[in-house]
């Protein structure tokens, strides 16, 4: 899975932005915090649900299960959008 083409991502300082392109079927702004932003960089490129959280695990030290909530929810989340192919 990855992020579609239509879809752009953007980081500031705290927070996360994900914007559909005209070509998108959703219309609207994903915002959310650094996680959010971590896990749609790693998204940009073709990856898989364990691959993701893989990651997550070695950049944040969490409670456990909380990393694979978060991976999940977003994941969940960027489907309903259409964002993901």
């Amino acid at each position: 899975m990855r992020i579609k083409s239509n879809f752009i991502a953007h980081n500031s300082s705290d927070e996360s932005y994900l914007v559909p392109t005209s070509g998108a079927e959703f219309s609207g702004i994903v915002k959310g915090n650094k996680t959010l932003g971590a896990i749609i960089e790693l998204l940009k490129e073709e990856t898989t649900r364990d691959q993701v959280i893989a990651a997550m695990k070695e950049r944040y030290d969490a409670p456990d299960g909380a990393i694979e909530k978060d991976v999940d929810r977003v994941i969940s989340e960027l489907q309903k959008i259409g964002a993901l192919e």
